[in-house]
């Protein structure tokens, strides 16, 4: 199992060469972005644990990548350590201020920093801020969203589940389920990017359970595209003949066969209209009672 996703934002080639190389023999998944703008772009993409990022870049600098991550909803809670050759106190208190997690000067001692990386990871997932398969917001984040809404009146919710991913981990064991759960943290991702604004929010419940928070005219055609393009790409994480048979062939201890259907998602879908809600508790239960009737239902 992947230790984390790590994006190095590094202009200097042999400096993010040996950073991936090094960090991959460690056992994470590691990501470059030579430039600012290609940081933006790959964090949305990939939605790394913690990013590495040099201040001096080629383009935009480092403070306002920084900056636009912080103010983007979907991408304030991911740790940052800033990488750069200056040593200046008020450098340092800049990046801080903007909301950096840490910061290490050039040239830095590759062991000192992989600790300061395995440590700012382990602190946001043990304070329930992301969550460590798919790295997007967890636990207290996803709470805070909720409760922002209290007041208004022009929201939406998904809440998303991935059904038969239980018979899924049993044949193919939690490793791949990890996958699995990783790849709709990307497809969520991927859907709000292109139908969805700025605003959205996207969090891991924690399990197989997702949610998105978005404005409500919007909860339609973002509940139609996230079951379409999941059942156009969950075949990719099963066997050639299970993705031919349509259907997963288990088998218990005693030798007796069953079926399991491909995994597919549930969406329920809640608007504001159907409130008033007075706490996030309400809201909650009537997003699930909404998942089990579009279960039901479809």
């Amino acid at each position: 199992m992947s230790e984390g996703r790590i994006l190095v934002v590094e202009d200097d080639f042999d400096i993010s060469n040996m950073l991936q190389l090094y960090f991959k023999s460690q056992g994470y998944e590691v990501y470059v972005a030579p430039r600012g703008s290609v940081a933006l772009e790959m964090t949305r993409q990939k939605m790394p644990n913690v990013i590495v990022l040099d201040i001096m870049l080629p383009d935009i600098d480092g403070y306002e990548v920084c900056r636009q991550l912080r103010t983007n909803l979907r991408t304030s809670h991911i740790p940052i350590i800033f990488l750069t050759q200056k040593d200046e106190r008020s450098d340092k208190i800049h990046g801080l201020e903007l909301g950096a997690d840490d910061y290490i000067t050039k040239p830095f001692d590759v062991e000192e920093l992989r600790l300061r990386v395995r440590n700012t990871i382990k602190r946001a997932e043990f304070e329930s801020l992301t969550s460590p398969s798919t790295g997007l917001p967890s636990g207290r984040l996803i709470e805070q969203q909720l409760r922002e809404l209290m007041g208004k009146d022009d929201w939406g919710i998904l809440y998303i589940g991935i059904a038969s991913l239980n018979a899924f981990n049993e044949s193919y064991g939690f490793v791949a389920g990890e996958e699995v759960l990783r790849f709709t943290g990307m497809l969520l991702n991927d859907v709000v990017e292109e139908l969805g604004t700025a605003d959205d929010f996207i969090g891991h419940i924690g399990g197989d359970d997702f949610i998105i928070i978005t404005r409500k005219e919007l909860v339609g055609p973002l509940r139609q595209e996230l079951i379409k393009r999941f059942d156009e790409n969950v075949g990719t994480h099963y066997d050639f003949f299970t993705r031919q048979r349509g259907y997963l062939v288990l088998t218990d201890t005693d030798g007796n066969e069953s079926q399991s259907p491909l995994m597919s998602l549930k969406v329920g879908g809640l608007t504001a209209d159907i409130g008033p809600f007075t706490d996030i508790r309400e809201i909650t239960e009537a997003a699930a009672e909404a998942r089990r009737r579009s279960d039901k239902a479809g």
